[in-house]
C-alpha cells in the first residue's frame, strides 16, 4: 500500500484526476468500519482522496491524497472549471491560474500556502527568465522567510497540448481540529 502511494503521488505531478469523489477515506486492513474506522470516531491516518467538482482536470490522477496530517497535490495546470485552458502561450496567466487551482485544492484539504513543505514546477521549455515571472504568479508560495523545499524543472511537453507549467506541492496540515473554546 505505501509503494503504491508513493508511486501515485510520484505520478500526479503530470496529470490530474476529476471525480466528484471527496473526502473518501479508505484503508487496507482494517479496524473494523468504513476507512478503517472503529466505532464511527476520528481517523486521523485515514487516507482521503480529493476531487473537487468544481476543478477541471486531466483524466487520470486525483487532485490531492491527504494521509494524516500529510497533503500530496497532483501537478496543477491552467485550466478554468469548465476545462478550458487558461492563457494560451501566456506563461504568466498560466502560472496565475495554476497557482490558483494548487491553493483551491491545499484549501479543501486543510492546508494554507504556508504549510507546503515542497513545491516543485514543471515548465515547458523553461528558461531562467521564466523564474521571476513564476514567482511573481505564485507570490503567497515563495515567502521571503523559510520558503518550501523545491525544484524547478524545464520540461519538453505537458499531457495536453499548449500547457506550459504544472505545480505540485507537499504541505503538512498543522491542526487536525481545533479545540473547544470554554
Amino acid at each position: 500500500m505505501r509503494n503504491a502511494m508513493l508511486a501515485m503521488v510520484a505520478l500526479g505531478a503530470f496529470g490530474l484526476g476529476c471525480t466528484s469523489a471527496m473526502g473518501q477515506g479508505s484503508r487496507e486492513g482494517g479496524r473494523g468500519g468504513p476507512g478503517g474506522r472503529m466505532g464511527g470516531g476520528f481517523d486521523p491516518t485515514a487516507t482521503r482522496y480529493i476531487n473537487p467538482g468544481t476543478l477541471a482536470a486531466l483524466d487520470g490522477f486525483t487532485h490531492a491524497v491527504r494521509v494524516g496530517q500529510m497533503v500530496y497535490v497532483s501537478g496543477e495546470v491552467a485550466l478554468d472549471s469548465m476545462g478550458t485552458l487558461v492563457g494560451p502561450g501566456d506563461l504568466a496567466a498560466q502560472a496565475r491560474q495554476a497557482f490558483a487551482n494548487l491553493e483551491f485544492v491545499l484549501d479543501l484539504a486543510g492546508v494554507s500556502p504556508t504549510d507546503v513543505v515542497q513545491l516543485n514546477v514543471y515548465v515547458v521549455g523553461y528558461k531562467p527568465a521564466d523564474w521571476a515571472t513564476i514567482r511573481q504568479a505564485g507570490a503567497k508560495f515563495f515567502p521571503q522567510r523559510n520558503p518550501p523545499a523545491g525544484t524547478v524543472l524545464g520540461v519538453t511537453a505537458l499531457p495536453r497540448e499548449g500547457l506550459l507549467i504544472a505545480v505540485d506541492a507537499i504541505g503538512l496540515v498543522k491542526a487536525t481540529f481545533r479545540p473547544l473554546r470554554d
